[in-house]
């Protein structure tokens, strides 16, 4: 009875520290509420990403995105993931896909889910044309988009372009 007691404990306690590690996704239903991400006045560099857990080239460049996060994490840059997967895929879709490839809690993750998300892309970026993978870099106000998939080199050197 120990044992059992003892084994049921441990799963427990591994279970809520699963739990502590999960990332929080906040969901964004309109871009008034959304802006602020973008509109942040400090001496930080942001990073944000637009991609998807359907998109091929997304997922291909997450993994330069985490090694640019792990040799970054100490400095004044911050890391968004804004997802365009849909509000009712964060449980069945996102959460999982994010455990999977291991993104660090310390990456955001936000989901746009929004009927009208269309009319974002140029408030985002009036150049942008809505495909994904999709970034902006910026510090204070200047800002750096760019609409293509990123090799590490190339991110590497976009992001330490702002934070000098």
């Amino acid at each position: 009875m120990k044992l059992h007691a003892l084994i049921i404990g441990l799963g427990l306690m591994l279970i809520s520290m699963a739990d502590a590690e999960a990332q929080d996704i906040k969901t964004y239903d309109s871009f008034d509420s959304y802006k602020q991400l973008l509109e942040k006045d400090n001496d930080t560099t942001y990073i944000i990403n637009y991609w998807a857990t359907w998109c091929r080239p997304c997922v291909k460049e997450l993994p330069e995105f985490k090694k640019v996060y792990n040799e970054m994490k100490d400095e004044k840059v911050r890391f968004i993931l804004t997802s365009m997967d849909f509000g009712n895929n964060i449980e069945t879709r996102v959460k999982t896909f994010l455990k999977k490839h291991e993104i660090p809690s310390g990456m955001k993750v936000v989901i746009l889910d929004d009927a009208d998300s269309n009319s974002w892309i140029d408030k985002v970026n009036p150049e942008w044309s809505g495909s994904i993978p999709a970034t902006l870099i910026y510090r204070n106000n200047e800002k750096d988009f760019y609409e293509q998939e990123f090799q590490y080199e190339e991110l590497k050197r976009a992001v330490q372009t702002k934070i000098q």
